[in-house]
């Protein structure tokens, strides 16, 4: 599907991620992921997101926020599976052994193995996830806490609320940027980033009102606002404001229970304000959005022809036929 250029810009709902050797896009009606297999051909599968039954209070500010950020976990590893099926192949023709355990699984739970396994996944990456950028900055803090009270000119520092309130959102920052660098520096993950890269710029590209080639990809930038990196960054911010307003406990364990609780308030908080930063020109939005846009120097890199060749071929399906459903 080919687009005029209108020259008329439109901030698209259509957003995406990346997935191995591929790209995922999600619109109103359709989601599709394309693939590139080894052979060089792209895979395609497009598939009706269904009819939206959700009453109103699922879809009320800040609660849509945590709602959506659950569908895109689901999804995005959804995605991800699929494009692993292709990236795993070997080249010779010998069938894979299949150890006991996986033929076990198979038996037990037929088709709905692959459902499991995403749930599976889902729920080790939220673990892994909470234990490095919850549990381990609010023990970094609570030791902190403790040098202050062996070494006596820090004790009025440490024991400031505002002040372990501070540390504890600089520590998971720098952890969360730290973490990006490192993996950023992976082979795998460097072409992951690249395909990031040309979902941004099939993106603009659409909502500069140009038409869908390589071409005209390319002009545009890899950057976006409304990238789920200034998203992590809106809840990295977030997190520091709501939890600076907990009540203190030297209870470490009672600490992280307590920001657990706020998890969802501050997904639901972080998603209206990429949402108002998606589509609002305003100076000082632009500004606010400009962390986000320089942390995604980590996570996108200039892709190659064929990476947004694979990136429109994902987009061209969820573009809906009436502008009007486009809506961000």
């Amino acid at each position: 599907m080919s687009k005029e250029n209108t020259n008329e810009v439109h901030i698209t709902s259509i957003g995406g991620q990346a997935v191995m050797e591929g790209v995922m896009m999600r619109g109103p009606y359709k989601t599709a992921v394309a693939v590139r297999k080894p052979d060089g051909e792209i895979e395609r599968k497009v598939e009706d997101n269904g009819v939206k039954t959700r009453s109103k209070f699922w879809r009320l500010p800040i609660i849509r926020g945590c709602v959506n950020f659950v569908d895109s976990l689901v999804i995005g590893m959804k995605a991800l599976m699929y494009s692993a099926e292709f990236v795993d192949i070997e080249g010779d023709d010998e069938e894979e052994k299949q150890s006991k355990f996986d033929k076990w699984l198979e038996d037990k739970f037929g088709d709905k193995i692959k459902d499991i396994v995403i749930y599976v996944s889902i729920g080790i990456s939220l673990i892994f996830s909470i234990a490095l950028f919850m549990i381990l900055p609010t023990f970094i803090t609570k030791g902190v806490e403790k040098l202050g009270e062996i070494v006596p000119f820090l004790s009025p520092v440490t024991n400031s609320h505002l002040f372990s309130s501070l540390l504890e959102g600089v520590v998971r920052m720098a952890i969360f940027i730290g973490y990006l660098a490192l993996v950023s520096q992976m082979k795998d993950i460097k072409r992951v980033f690249m395909y990031h890269g040309a979902e941004h710029k099939t993106i603009a590209c659409y909502e500069a009102g140009e038409e869908l080639t390589v071409e005209n990809v390319k002009k545009f930038t890899r950057f976006h606002p409304r990238c789920g990196t200034s998203f992590l960054l809106f809840v990295m911010i977030v997190s520091i404001l709501l939890f600076a307003l907990l009540p203190r406990t030297d209870l470490v364990v009672l600490r992280v229970v307590m920001r657990l609780a706020l998890l969802p308030a501050v997904a639901g908080i972080s998603y209206e304000l990429i949402k108002w930063a998606g589509r609002s020109k305003n100076i000082c939005v632009t500004w606010l959005s400009k962390p986000g846009l320089w942390l995604q120097k980590l996570t996108t890199r200039e892709p190659d022809d064929s990476m947004m060749e694979v990136a429109i071929a994902s987009m061209e399906p969820c573009i809906p036929e009436n502008k009007e459903d486009d809506k961000w």
